[in-house]
């Protein structure tokens, strides 16, 4: 099977993100999906020699998790954009978050409080499929750290390169930029 990347040129232009910034991001993504596919395809003839035993394909089985991951992660993170911020307070999404958390804004507050912690990866907020439960999590790499059972609902992308060309250190002005042009249905429809 081979991954297609995904059109994003549809958030260039989005406020809060500069035309360099998100060309760099969604060709790092890219590279991701091309990544992925050179991955499988190695695999693939790896396992047609029947070379399972080489340490290239065990190296190579450990590297799809990175590229993997980091291709569905960007998606996650890009497909939620788009969007004006505003949160329907009577949705499920946002019911689950009161139930969970308190409130809104506690689960806000603790989802920012991840997303600027000290560190790159992602901010992700998960739901476990077994339990019903919502949890913020915070994740280092592409490929370690998800929480098995857990369907990530939103995404944000805390590495470097999503916010250092427009906001330096200053990662906080990133995670408010970026929870202004959330498409909350589209999160949404990740939880159902």
């Amino acid at each position: 099977m081979s991954y297609t990347a995904k059109d994003y040129t549809r958030i260039i232009g989005t406020e809060g993100f500069s035309e360099a910034l998100l060309k760099i991001h969604i060709a790092l993504y890219q590279g991701y999906v091309t990544n992925t596919n050179k991955v499988l395809d190695a695999l693939e003839q790896l396992l047609k020699e029947e070379k399972t035993a080489t340490p290239e394909y065990a190296e190579l089985k450990r590297r799809l998790g990175w590229e993997f991951n980091g291709m569905q992660l960007h998606e996650y993170y890009f497909d939620a954009f788009g969007g004006n911020g505003e949160v329907d307070v009577n949705s499920p999404l946002a019911l689950k978050k009161i139930e969970n958390f308190g409130s809104i804004e506690a689960w806000l507050k603790d989802f920012k409080s991840v997303g600027t912690m000290r560190g790159i990866g992602w901010a992700v907020l998960y739901h476990d499929t077994i339990t019903g439960k919502l949890f913020n999590l915070w994740i280092n790499e592409h490929d370690g750290g998800h929480p098995a059972g857990c369907t990530p609902i939103l995404v944000m992308d805390v590495f470097e390169h999503a916010f250092m060309l427009d906001y330096g250190l200053k990662r906080a002005e990133y995670v408010e930029a970026f929870f202004k042009k959330i498409n909350w249905k589209i999160v949404e429809a990740r939880l159902a």
